[in-house]
């Protein structure tokens, strides 16, 4: 079973999903199923981050950059609140993740809010300027500072 994991991973899934229907639980993979199972776990972590990035990117380039906001902005920010509460939606114990979430991801956004603008990073506040509640908010629209 383990040559099948290494050689066709998509094999291995449907094999192991077609042993686990029909109850043959002592011919599974089990290390293997554990690590992907695991994975999946650590992937959709990844994926709050990744949505939470692109969020803070925007709502920074809209409050750092007034004279440059427009549709495509206000359109990213609407798309990724549903995005994320969506994500969330589905995966609710990742809730209690959002602060680690947050803080990973703000530093990821100020990189690439420093790259997309020109504006030196001191220009971004050391810590997330925005709540969850704000980021979530579909009235939040951040000012000018």
């Amino acid at each position: 079973m383990s040559n099948l994991y290494d050689q066709d991973f998509s094999a291995w899934t449907e094999q192991q999903a077609g042993l686990l229907r029909a109850g043959r639980l002592a011919e599974l993979d089990v290390q293997h199923l554990v690590e992907e199972i695991e994975s999946m776990g650590r992937s959709e972590r990844r994926e709050l981050v990744n949505r939470l990035v692109i969020l803070m990117l925007h709502l920074l380039k809209w409050r750092y950059q007034p004279a440059l906001r427009g549709n495509s902005w206000r359109l990213s920010i609407k798309e990724q609140r549903i995005r994320l509460a969506s994500h969330l939606g589905d995966n609710p114990s990742l809730k209690a993740y959002l602060d680690a979430a947050i803080a990973r991801a703000y530093q990821l956004a100020v990189i690439e809010a420093e790259k997309q603008t020109g504006l030196p990073a001191a220009t971004f506040p050391e810590r997330c300027p925005f709540s969850f509640a704000e980021m979530a908010d579909e009235q939040f629209w951040p000012h000018a500072s």
